[in-house]
């Protein structure tokens, strides 16, 4: 799994209302993918690459997440490699459900 490859502990758990789950951390449907994280405190929703779950962890944001939405191939963990990554579109999630963009 790639968060375990990067050093992450992960627990994984197949919850049949992931949607009510993300919905309940304030993850837009609009940010909407297919695996709902949270570290802590902070919601990762979708292929959301280590480096950008870093920089959040580092840098503590007053904001819900990030997000990778969709499920795109290139991204972390489906495939893609580390070169095209960068540019994948990860979205800082704000308190009020907005999206913004998140560099990494």
């Amino acid at each position: 799994m790639y968060l375990q490859s990067n050093g992450a502990m992960v627990d994984v758990t197949d919850d049949p209302g992931r949607a009510e789950f993300r919905a309940s951390l304030g993850v837009p449907d609009s940010a909407a993918s297919c695996h709902t994280a949270v570290v802590d405190g902070y919601a990762i929703e979708g292929h959301v690459p280590a480096e950008a779950i870093r920089r959040l962890l580092t840098e503590r944001p007053d904001a819900t997440g990030l997000a990778l939405p969709g499920m795109p191939v290139e991204a972390p963990g489906m495939g893609g490699e580390a070169a095209s990554w960068a540019d994948q579109p990860v979205f800082l999630v704000r308190r009020d459900g907005s999206l913004s963009g998140f560099s990494y």
